[in-house]
């Protein structure tokens, strides 16, 4: 009995060993190594060096770009609230059953699966100050008050602001996963709201909100977590510029890893990263009991 259970168990261990092996080989070693080389002195051609604390002294004292990296991805963050209020409010208009509805589906979800550069190649040229799309509309707008349409990314104060607008016009991920969810709140909930006398708004804030109240989290974990991580369009419009105020947090810690070649300063970003990644994630798990309802958990 003994021995059918060992082998059993050999056969377990022999199937998950791939997996396993991945893991260490992809995974566990490079999370490891990059811990070890945030206390060195590596430059990838020269053996590193020891240096302890060095590197997050170095950081936390760097006025010039390091500090406002962090800050241009925490201002970031002011997308958030909007991008769950933009991505509701549109699925609960494409939630209706009228003729064509299949169709605005369509067009609202359209921009999330377009490639990111092919999206930061179209709104390079929408956001141009001489001959862009919105300026032009903007030019004709604002002329009768004797305004001037906005510099967008040649503005170092209107650079974040437009990266946030181009953000919100690709909602259409979020939108497909909210309707998903509305979709599924039983419609008895509603017909006794109704036996109530509860309006459209009531039944919105009383019924569907804490229905969908997990999906809403969800987006929001995950919008914290796709803030942090803030690269690929910065680095093909603007290289973080207009004077480093769209100098993302991820893109010093790219410029420092593969262009200045210092790993080590690179892993410690990589893991103050990790470690304001993980507070904010907390902090929104912490409020979460009071605002995230789960059916399961009613009883």
């Amino acid at each position: 009995m003994h021995m059918v259970k060992r082998q059993h168990n050999l056969q377990g261990w022999l199937f998950v060993s791939p997996w396993l092996a991945g893991f260490f080989v992809f995974t566990l070693y490079p999370i490891l190594a990059s811990l070890y080389y945030s206390f060195c002195d590596y430059r990838v051609l020269t053996p590193p060096k020891w240096v302890g604390l060095a590197n997050y002294a170095a950081l936390l004292t760097d006025r010039d770009y390091f500090l406002p990296s962090l800050w241009n991805t925490l201002f970031m963050l002011i997308e958030l609230p909007l991008a769950l209020i933009i991505g509701l409010t549109m699925a609960l208009l494409l939630n209706h059953k009228i003729p064509g509805i299949g169709v605005f589906r369509t067009i609202y979800y359209l921009p999330s699966i377009m490639p990111v550069v092919a999206v930061a190649v179209l709104w390079l040229w929408v956001l141009n100050p001489q001959y862009g799309l919105l300026n032009a509309v903007l030019t004709s707008l604002l002329a009768p008050f004797g305004l001037q349409p906005p510099g967008w990314l040649a503005d170092p104060k209107w650079a974040k602001p437009a990266f946030i607008m181009m953000d919100l016009w690709a909602v259409g991920g979020s939108v497909v996963i909210y309707l998903a969810s509305l979709q599924n709140v039983p419609a008895h909930l509603y017909e006794a709201a109704e036996i109530d006398g509860a309006g459209s708004w009531h039944k919105t804030i009383h019924v569907t909100l804490p229905m969908i109240s997990p999906v809403i989290f969800y987006n929001l974990i995950m919008g914290v977590i796709w803030t942090f991580q803030y690269f690929t369009q910065t680095f093909i419009m603007t290289q973080g510029g207009p004077q480093n105020s769209t100098l993302f947090y991820a893109l010093y810690l790219f410029y420092n890893a593969f262009r200045d070649f210092r790993m080590g300063y690179a892993c410690a970003m990589a893991w103050i990263l990790f470690i304001l990644t993980l507070i904010a994630t907390l902090i929104v798990f912490r409020t979460s009991a009071r605002w995230v309802y789960y059916e399961g958990e009613r009883n």
